[in-house]
């Protein structure tokens, strides 16, 4: 008997898991709360709570190359570091070619997961959804994949920041952020140099009298453009370069970091953390 699987999202994940599980010969049924595919790359012109946000100026980091599923080529005409709307573009033209929309249930939430009774048994789960109607079912599956993502909600600290409950001005976290309207002439400050952090501050600095960019540990700054103008996630990744890497680490590390403070000293402008580039997680590199 063909084994049922229930996918929760619609996102790059959930598209791939609904074909993983087609390939294998299994039935897939996948949820999808909102009413269209490409989770955090389908753009929202407002924030939609519990859902993953991007802002209008955003351009993937990694190369099309880099970012493509192995089995769906991205289209040349491409740019190598793709416009979110392109992103999704790609998205779409992967569920078309492999007709995934069938499989997918939009507007429907899920609302519990749990072990059937017999679990010890048949291993079975019980997947309990909503309509946008308020229409519950409750479904048994073999299996379930979950692929809802993980920057869903917003974290703002503001215990750490005393006195910001008698700051006049305006304060919100990244997650908010859409676009440069209403910071024409303000002061900014943007508080991480994390990816959006980096993002926000450029584009803000276009229309604010003045940005801050504000680090508490630094970070290394790598150009999306490499040697000869190919993507930088392209250079040093052949195996006879991560052979190298493997065995001697610290000298090319040394290395990337010479290299990196050639564009500019990270200790002249009071970037360069305490961490090596090979070490560091990758949130605390920022790419231009």
């Amino acid at each position: 008997m063909v084994q049922k699987v229930a996918v929760i999202g619609a996102g790059p994940s959930g598209l791939t898991s609904i074909k993983a599980c087609l390939d294998e010969g299994l039935e897939p049924t996948c949820f999808e709360s909102s009413h269209d595919i490409g989770g955090l790359w389908r753009f929202k012109e407002k924030p939609e709570p519990g859902r993953a946000n991007i802002y209008q100026s955003v351009v993937i980091n990694s190369s099309k190359e880099m970012m493509a599923f192995s089995d769906f080529p991205p289209l040349a005409e491409l740019p190598n570091n793709m416009h979110h709307s392109e992103v999704l573009l790609y998205l779409r033209l992967y569920a078309k070619a492999f007709k995934l929309l069938q499989h997918i249930q939009f507007q429907t939430t899920v609302l519990r997961v749990r072990q059937t009774p017999d679990f010890a048994v048949t291993g079975q789960w019980e997947v309990e959804t909503e309509r946008g109607a308020g229409q519950r079912e409750s479904h048994i599956f073999d299996a379930v994949i979950v692929c809802t993502g993980h920057f869903t909600q917003p974290h703002l600290p503001l215990r750490d920041f005393p006195g910001i409950e008698s700051f006049e001005g305006r304060y919100f976290h990244s997650w908010e952020y859409r676009n440069t309207e209403g910071m024409q002439g303000k002061r900014v400050v943007v508080i991480g140099i994390g990816n959006s952090g980096g993002d926000i501050a450029v584009d803000i600095s276009g229309v604010a009298e003045k940005v801050y960019l504000s680090t508490r540990s630094g970070a290394w700054v790598v150009s999306r453009v490499g040697r000869g103008g190919f993507p930088a996630d392209l250079v040093g990744t052949s195996r006879m370069h991560v052979m190298i890497q493997k065995l001697f680490p610290s000298w090319v590390n040394r290395m990337v970091e010479k290299k990196l403070n050639e564009a500019f000293d990270h200790t002249l402008y009071g970037l360069k953390p305490k961490h090596g580039f090979l070490v560091a997680d990758f949130l605390h590199r920022f790419l231009l």
